[in-house]
């Protein structure tokens, strides 16, 4: 179960397969798209907004955009009843460049729209998530074809660089940090990320390599003696350097966090060795799932999921931009609630491909809703829409709260995880290597 499909997955029956696939592919995007958009390229009249504090260069187009009634929880103490305020625009008016117009377009918010039928004929819900910022192919393709020449270099995916390539790996990327367009920076990003998930397709998931569940404790320590680098006695130290140095993932990890040293601080490299620390824990947890066939109850899976999402991705937003959101600010409890709860709606939006692309017996929130609610697995997918919808609101309502007492660096990180989730929304929806064809 890492964060991205698998490369090489079981298809599950067609009508599984087409449930996903038109949720998934459904062309509405409820989230605003005009949270994201800079205020001059705005084409219909803004509705009004509020200025946000502090003054000062750089404050000008910080703004928020007042609320309708079905964004987020309006119950008494709610952070939306408290503020009345939505996610920031995108501070200074960044650079950023609307998607290409698809084939399909979407409806204006809350215009009924039919996203086909499930196969217990009622229709699907569409994710509460905003459209893409950018869309630029060709710079997600040099990504891609850099990233697979640096997946040869390491050794990680020995004989499937084919499938590195058709994954899109670079395309997410490119998507989901829209702030800039030098592919060096992307790439950074791109070789972390691929650096990650190689632990779970090479060590927990057997992808990329037989897994040997009764070796992953001890493979994701030394692992971590790569992202936290261990000091040991000169006699004894080159023998674990050895056995890093023969290891195509610890490689990986070692040259990815080396190389992110040229776009990023020190302690932006430090917070994504922590959210990796973090994730191998994950890790652990599903090897134990693995090897006694446990299957877990949805609050241990949604708990799971929230160590080992697309969080030590997101951390990179502020780094592949170009800023530093301060340690202080990342670090209060209230932001890195937000932070976490994007992450677990982004992973709640692979699960549910997961389900489509995946054996059966793999775990996924939609099936293992299924089994513990004894529903069908239409509405299965209803009720995962519903818990992704949830988080995305608690998101969108606590955000903007934050927004009002934060940094102009924090506003600025804010709007690149509202960037990131639409996206991974869109890669998700649209890769080639996931529905045959780029367009709808």
């Amino acid at each position: 179960m890492p964060p991205l499909p698998r490369m090489s997955a079981s298809t599950a029956s067609p009508e599984v397969a087409a449930l996903v696939d038109d949720l998934l592919r459904d062309p509405r995007r409820p989230g605003r798209p005009d949270l994201l958009v800079p205020a001059p390229a705005r084409q219909a009249p803004p509705a009004p907004r509020l200025p946000v504090g502090p003054a000062g260069i750089g404050t000008s187009a910080l703004r928020l955009r007042l609320p309708e009634s079905h964004v987020a929880d309006q119950s008494p103490g709610s952070p939306a009843a408290r503020t009345g305020l939505r996610v920031p625009g995108h501070p200074g008016g960044a650079r950023v460049r609307e998607p290409s117009p698809t084939a399909k377009e979407a409806p204006e918010p809350g215009v009924p729209a039919s996203a086909g039928p499930e196969p217990d004929g009622e229709p699907v819900p569409a994710l509460y998530c905003p459209p893409a910022v950018r869309d630029d192919p060709a710079l997600g393709d040099e990504v891609d074809d850099r990233l697979v020449e640096w997946a040869e270099e390491v050794g990680v995916y020995p004989g499937q660089l084919d499938k590195v390539r058709a994954a899109g790996f670079g395309r997410l990327i490119m998507l989901a940090h829209p702030e800039t367009d030098d592919p060096d920076r992307l790439l950074a990003a791109a070789r972390c990320a691929l650096a990650e998930w190689s632990v779970d397709d090479h060590y927990v998931d057997g992808e990329a390599e037989e897994a040997h569940p009764e070796l992953l404790g001890r493979r994701l320590a030394i692992a971590h003696s790569v992202i936290d680098q261990a000091h040991l006695p000169l006699r004894y130290a080159p023998q674990l350097e050895e056995v890093v140095r023969a290891d195509p993932v610890m490689v990986a990890l070692r040259s990815s966090l080396n190389r992110l040293g040229a776009y990023a601080t020190a302690s932006q490299v430090r917070r994504l060795r922590h959210e990796l620390a973090i994730m191998f824990v994950a890790y652990n947890q599903e090897g134990v799932w693995l090897a006694t066939g446990h299957r877990p109850p949805v609050w241990e899976f949604l708990m799971h999921r929230h160590e080992n999402s697309f969080v030590p991705c997101m951390a990179l937003i502020d780094a592949v931009a170009g800023y530093e959101l301060s340690h202080e600010e990342f670090s209060q409890p209230s932001v890195r609630r937000v932070f976490t709860l994007a992450g677990s709606a982004s992973v709640i939006v692979n699960d549910l491909y997961s389900m489509g692309k995946e054996d059966v017996t793999d775990l996924s929130l939609p099936r293992l809703i299924a089994t513990e609610d004894g529903c069908s697995l239409g509405e299965a997918v209803r009720r995962t829409v519903d818990v992704h919808d949830e988080l995305m609101h608690a998101f969108e309502a606590e955000a903007a709260a934050l927004a009002l007492a934060g940094s102009p660096e924090l506003r600025r990180f804010l709007w690149g995880l509202w960037a990131w989730l639409g996206g991974s929304r869109e890669w998700h929806a649209r890769s080639p290597r996931y529905h045959g064809t780029g367009t709808d």
